[in-house]
């Protein structure tokens, strides 16, 4: 029975930490911008210049 009291002390433990982490996450900035990561696959990179070897 005092495995139960322990694994449930742990998992409240994890969920504050997870909890935190999203404030920080949040506070943070970084989920402001939801548009650019979608659409950055779309788009075409610049054609890198090769170096020339004359």
């Amino acid at each position: 029975m005092s495995i139960i009291y322990f694994l449930i002390g742990c998992s409240i433990l994890l969920a504050v930490l997870f909890l935190c982490a999203f404030f920080w996450a949040q506070r943070h900035g970084q989920h402001d911008d939801l548009y650019t990561p979608s659409v950055r696959i779309l788009l075409d990179d610049e054609p890198r210049e090769e170096p020339k070897s004359d």
